[in-house]
């Protein structure tokens, strides 16, 4: 006698609500970035929004993980004052950068930035950052350049915090939980929603057909500055004959 099946089907709205409601949790965090100031010489602001989630996150170091393209530039020695001033706090990796290499020679940066807290916002975080455009080979019929910064990651760093694991999930940082402290430390990240995708720097480039151009006026005022500092020093100068003792 032959037995037939019933294929049973289960539904679970409740578990299927309640992992949408955990990423919404997540998703609450917000990250948005700005390119202050005009020309070659900007400041990236990035601000931070953790929301609900945080909650966990109090007494955490909070900080931004972002990757610039070979067309921007952060100068260690500028960073390097701001610290000493406690201005701003920042990780770069590589810490040897060529900051007169074009952007053609460059490679990409990785910026960990330290965030300090809003005080008049319990789960909000800002840093800004110098930043430097490169410049970039003569173009065609453009005289802008785009460089384009994506949305950095958001990281923070607890020592006591138990941090949810539905959001927070470890991230792979060789960098101290402060910048002022020395020896790496555990860092979580965490999914966020972007404000903005990405952020778009235009950096003036000259033309090709202006290098002839450019190139011959470079040579005369070369030639005629030279024939200045010449003039001055065989008018002005003082030449005293030098004997050679045995």
């Amino acid at each position: 006698m032959a037995v037939g099946c019933t294929k049973l089907k289960y539904h679970f709205p409740f578990a299927v609500r309640g992992f949408a409601d955990v990423q919404a949790t997540c998703q609450d965090v917000t990250v948005t970035q700005e390119l202050l100031k005009e020309g070659f010489h900007r400041d990236l602001l990035v601000k931070v929004e953790l929301g609900v989630v945080g909650e966990d996150a109090r007494g955490c170091t909070v900080a931004a993980r972002t990757r610039l393209p070979p067309g921007i530039y952060v100068d260690p020695y500028e960073v390097a004052s701001l610290q000493q001033h406690n201005l701003t706090q920042a990780v770069l990796i590589p810490d040897v950068i060529d900051v007169e290499a074009p952007e053609y020679l460059a490679t990409d940066l990785l910026v960990l930035l330290y965030m300090e807290p809003d005080p008049q916002c319990s789960r909000c975080f800002s840093a800004a950052l110098p930043v430097h455009g490169r410049y970039h080979r003569p173009a065609e019929d453009s005289e802008e350049a785009l460089v384009v910064l994506k949305s950095p990651e958001v990281l923070v760093c607890c020592c006591d915090n138990h941090l949810s694991a539905e959001c927070w999930k470890p991230a792979e940082v060789a960098a101290p939980c402060s910048g002022k402290t020395v020896g790496p430390c555990q860092w979580y990240g965490v999914m966020h929603k972007r404000v903005y995708e990405e952020s778009i720097l235009q950096v003036p480039v000259g033309l090709r057909q202006h290098s002839s151009l450019v190139c011959v006026v470079t040579l005369l005022a070369t030639v005629f500055c030279s024939s200045l500092i010449l003039a001055a020093v065989c008018k002005y100068g003082h030449f005293s004959p030098v004997t050679c003792s045995d």
